[in-house]
């Protein structure tokens, strides 16, 4: 059984809809009821911050101050997490466009907020992420590196110094005559890294469909199969050195059709992940609004599973409206499999009587109007 990551206290500044909440919690699953607009999200969109990123909403920072405060926002942490007992403290100073999220960590800064990574991983699903299977590539690609930064910490550094290196390339290729000597080492590092960022998300593909496919007869999911095309999609058995030297021969091969598009055709951001639905043997964006949910439902719970076993620490699980769209059959099965992850989830709903399974393993606080109920 993997440790339990638990908060035992949350603290909001000037966050969303909240001027200031102190919230006390004993580490069981916490349910969160409430009219619609109450700020049942706002308040897991604050757990979400305690990862790397920008949150659940993946919002601007200014856009998250409560309106009529100074500017900034806080949140602030006590939880029981993978290093033991921790404070902390992230959030963002005065109202400046652009400036970047601070963390503090037992009141001592951080250098990055990847930092958060060594104390505890978050997981969410919400229903913006319902459109997943027929929405664009890139929000599945999003998806997928979210998934991997809950394994792999660096694979964020990684894919960031990627773009930044292809931005690069892209821009020299509109100059008349770029420098070569400069293409061919943004072009090295393009291929070093893009193939890393390849690797990884090819590696959780294959942990995670392996986690899948033992419990596909375990549970009201159903199960999916993954995998991921549109970029070297047949060389995947090779040495990493050898990919490496094939994309970074596609690029040097490319500059020319790169330049009259104005962008880099090819790389790990092309890529797509494709889901199908085990046991109708159908693509995903090809079922029903009912089955798609599903389908997400036990990838998130699988994946959840996959980063407790790995890293010996159940993730905090974030699941906003989990319970609107499911039987009652299914949502006790579903509150059973989030209590055998190990770990401590945060659900919300309008209706409480949705969680009546859940009885005495979970926490149950009504949200009024950027407030908790007595």
């Amino acid at each position: 059984m993997p440790h339990k990551v638990s908060l035992s206290r949350l603290k909001l500044t000037d966050f969303r809809n909240y001027a200031s909440l102190s919230l006390p919690l004993d580490g069981r699953h916490v349910v969160l009821t409430g009219q619609n607009g109450a700020g049942k999200t706002n308040l897991m969109e604050a757990v979400s911050f305690l990862s790397p990123g920008r949150g659940l909403r993946r919002a601007a920072y200014g856009d998250i101050p409560r309106a009529g405060s100074a500017g900034g926002f806080s949140v602030f942490a006590t939880l029981d997490g993978m290093l033991g007992e921790v404070d902390i403290g992230t959030g963002t100073e005065g109202g400046e466009e652009g400036q970047a999220r601070k963390l503090r960590l037992n009141g001592t800064p951080a250098r990055t907020v990847d930092e958060l990574l060594d104390h505890l991983r978050v997981v969410w699903l919400t229903p913006s992420m319902d459109g997943l299977f027929t929405g664009p590539s890139a929000d599945r690609r999003r998806f997928l590196d979210r998934l991997v930064l809950s394994l792999d910490p660096e694979h964020g550094r990684r894919a960031a110094d990627f773009e930044k290196a292809m931005r690069g390339r892209n821009r020299l290729l509109t100059e008349p005559r770029p420098d070569p000597a400069w293409l061919t080492a943004l072009e090295k590092q393009m291929a070093e890294l893009g193939i890393a960022m390849a690797h990884a998300r090819h590696e959780l593909v294959g942990l995670l469909s392996g986690l899948v496919e033992a419990a596909r007869d375990d549970g009201p999911f159903p199960s999916a199969t993954m995998r991921l095309s549109g970029f070297l999609d047949e060389e995947w058995q090779r040495p990493a050195y050898e990919i490496e030297d094939i994309y970074l021969g596609l690029l040097q091969d490319g500059r020319y059709r790169d330049a009259a598009a104005g962008r880099t055709l090819e790389g790990p951001h092309r890529a797509d992940l494709l889901i199908r639905h085990r046991e109708k043997d159908m693509e995903a964006e090809r079922c029903s609004t009912g089955e798609q949910k599903a389908l997400l439902v036990g990838l998130i719970l699988a994946h959840a599973g996959l980063v407790g076993g790995m890293t010996g620490h159940a993730p905090v699980l974030l699941l906003d409206e989990i319970a609107a769209h499911l039987d009652e059959g299914r949502r006790a099965a579903l509150f059973d499999r989030v209590d055998a992850l190990g770990g401590q989830a945060f659900m919300t709903g309008t209706d409480r009587s949705m969680f009546d399974a859940l009885g005495e393993r979970a926490q149950f606080l009504t949200v009024s109007n950027g407030g908790i109920l007595p």
